[in-house]
């Protein structure tokens, strides 16, 4: 049986942006466009209707800005809500680490090159957080602020066993699964096993806000040796 294509939903306020995306997205064959949005409230409209599994989105638009569609699209699923990655031309960007913090997947330059762009689609269907570690360094130590961190994230961190703890930390220094298992000798499935565990035991939505908690928290240091 063939798999399901991965549904995207472009959001972006120049025509010339979403049609280059749409062109380079719609010739792979496990992919589909399924719609487009020139503002943040279509996209919510949209991404209601249309019930994407990601969504590509536009910060900066006209009237409700990316930011504010995110949340609205994160917080308003009653259904597994899609995964959103935004899109950016500064890649410093306050909206884009407090897109982060609200659940955002990770974020791309929308100078970003065709393979790059159909790997970003396919990394966050998986699961993982789309976030280059040099890039994610750079944003933490310009934005993150002890008083943003997550009410009750710090005392939860305090639940995570000793194993769920090592795991977190290379989660947040920006490795995948695979280097993970690689890094602590287990098997994939059981590093996939520990991260649903920490994203439950912490209430996040996915691996992009694990970083963000982290060093919020003080877990990870801008400054530490080893670290994205």
């Amino acid at each position: 049986m063939t798999a399901p294509r991965l549904r995207v939903l472009i959001v972006d306020d120049q025509a010339l942006i979403r049609a280059g995306f749409r062109m380079i997205l719609e010739a792979q064959p496990d992919i589909e466009v399924v719609g487009e949005a020139a503002d943040g409230d279509a996209a919510v409209r949209v991404s209601g209707r249309l019930r994407p599994d990601i969504v590509l989105m536009d910060v900066r638009m006209p009237g409700l800005d990316g930011l504010e569609a995110t949340r609205r699209i994160l917080d308003g699923s009653d259904r597994t809500p899609p995964r959103v990655v935004i899109l950016t031309t500064f890649d410093l960007d306050e909206y884009v680490y407090a897109a982060l913090q609200a659940g955002a997947s990770g974020f791309l330059l929308k100078d970003v090159t065709p393979e790059h762009l159909v790997g970003a689609v396919r990394t966050v269907a998986l699961g993982d957080a789309l976030l280059a570690p040099s890039i994610t360094r750079r944003l933490v130590e310009r934005f993150a602020r002890p008083a943003s961190r997550p009410p009750g994230a710090p005392d939860a961190i305090q639940t995570l066993t000793t194993r769920e703890h090592d795991v977190f930390l290379l989660v947040a220094r920006g490795m995948s699964n695979a280097e993970i298992a690689a890094d602590l000798v287990v098997s994939e499935a059981t590093v996939k096993t520990h991260v649903a565990s920490i994203l439950s035991k912490l209430d996040l939505r996915n691996r992009a806000q694990a970083v963000v908690v982290a060093y919020e928290s003080g877990i990870v240091r801008p400054d530490q040796r080893r670290v994205p």
